[in-house]
């Protein structure tokens, strides 16, 4: 019986131990503390939040701190609230840092740090306003009203010890928020964000829970195992590429190459070039809301102007086009926040880049190669000198001018006479003069 009535002591011991904030303390499997740091820069869009959900499940599954190092200005056709209500439901502790300066934590970026457990801002950081919480005006109209979204973040920072909380209604530096409530403290960088949080008692969904980050700087001290992650190479490619200024740029390059290769006799470089650009424009577009009509007007433009490329001329329809292209450009992402919307300055200067490309280059150069297949076809019958070994391609001299010629059967030495059979493309095709003339 005495020994039954010990180990219910040590029992009841250990599990009040448990339930001690500072017995609570998130490590590693092998026992020492463990913090996860994520970056978030830019627009939350899929890529972005899908690399978050996964490092708040890792750090849940790991019993690791989260700490996400934070500047952007909202989601990008994302769920900022149930993004948001996932950080506040996450049960180990979430640290929202935004920083370093100057960086920026606009409508769903800021309402993470109402959601989070220990919210901090670095000295120069602009932090504000809330609404929009979604940069696609459609889509942030869709989510529940400011009030409602207010009421939220105010519930949740009561819930993690702050019940009372501001919301700025611009950009406000890391002094005001701390003075709102919106952050606890300011932290120049992550050495000083981690030293200073050390120690600390925080809130989260599975209770109090006590925080070890300090990194050991002497002999002796705890060891505080801390990973950096971010987004891989593909996925940092693939959110550049959830940008409108982005999109339209690759567009209207990749449509331009694609251009020039219709005005060459094959379809090379610049081809697959093209097809790469606007391939990765269109991944663009199933990420980025965009006007289809805009769209539509934009590659009719470009569909002009081209035509009038092959035409061999500079008139009414390279006009239509550039017109089109500009109202196309304006239009195409109209619906989206003024901060990451195309600038006009990008979509001037593409529109005279778009004149002089088409109207002018691609235009004279056509021209030009149809004089030169024009004089070749005139050299057909002529007899020339191979001035290089052909095999098959080298130069011949023909007509007191150099020219690329191909020969049709076998290697050909140089200095040997050829006779001009043919023109493929911008080549002669010749055979030996002794072939010829048997």
């Amino acid at each position: 019986m005495r020994r039954a009535a010990l180990l219910i002591c040590a029992s009841v011991a250990l599990a009040a131990g448990a339930w001690s904030p500072s017995a609570v303390a998130q490590e590693a499997p092998d026992g020492s503390p463990r913090v996860i740091v994520a970056k978030v820069d830019g627009s939350i869009d899929r890529t972005v939040a899908g690399f978050l959900l996964d490092r708040i499940a890792e750090a849940e599954r790991t019993s690791a701190t989260l700490v996400i190092q934070l500047d952007s200005a909202g989601t990008l056709d994302q769920d900022a609230v149930a993004l948001a209500r996932r950080v506040h439901e996450t049960e180990t502790p979430v640290i929202v840092w935004v920083g370093p300066a100057p960086a920026k934590a606009r409508g769903a970026a800021l309402l993470f740090l109402y959601a989070s457990s220990l919210p901090v801002v670095a000295p120069g950081a602009g932090v504000g306003p809330l609404q929009p919480l979604d940069l696609v005006d459609a889509r942030a109209a869709a989510a529940p009203g400011a009030a409602s979204v207010r009421e939220l973040a105010a519930g949740w920072a009561a819930e993690r010890g702050r019940p009372e909380v501001g919301f700025p209604t611009g950009p406000v530096p890391a002094e005001d928020a701390i003075d709102l409530g919106v952050a606890t403290f300011a932290a120049p960088s992550l050495p000083a964000l981690l030293d200073e949080a050390d120690g600390r008692t925080v809130e989260t969904a599975a209770g109090p829970l006590g925080l070890s980050t300090r990194v050991a700087r002497e002999e002796g001290e705890e060891t505080v195992e801390v990973r950096f992650t971010d987004l891989g190479p593909v996925a940092r490619v693939l959110h550049a590429m959830a940008s409108p200024s982005a999109i339209y740029l690759l567009l209207v390059l990749g449509l331009a190459s694609l251009a020039f290769e219709l005005t060459q006799p094959g379809f090379g470089f610049a081809g697959f070039g093209g097809l790469a650009l606007v391939a990765l424009a269109v991944y663009g577009l199933t990420v980025v809301p965009f006007s289809s009509l805009g769209l539509a007007v934009l590659l009719t433009g470009v569909g002009l102007m081209t035509l009038d490329v092959l035409l061999r001329r500079l008139g009414a329809l390279t006009a239509a086009g550039l017109a089109a292209l500009v109202a196309g450009s304006l239009l195409t992402f109209r619906g989206v926040s003024p901060l990451i919307d195309v600038s006009p300055w990008l979509v001037g200067s593409l529109a005279v880049a778009s004149l002089i490309y088409y109207g002018f280059a691609l235009t004279v150069g056509l021209q030009s190669r149809d004089r030169i297949v024009s004089t070749q076809r005139g050299l057909v019958g002529l007899v020339g000198e191979t001035r290089g070994e052909l095999k098959p391609e080298g130069p011949v001299f023909v007509k007191g001018a150099l020219w690329r010629g191909r020969s049709a059967d076998g290697p050909i030495p140089a200095g040997t006479k050829v006779r001009v059979r043919g023109v493929d493309g911008l080549i002669l095709r010749v055979e030996p003069e002794g072939e010829a003339g048997a």
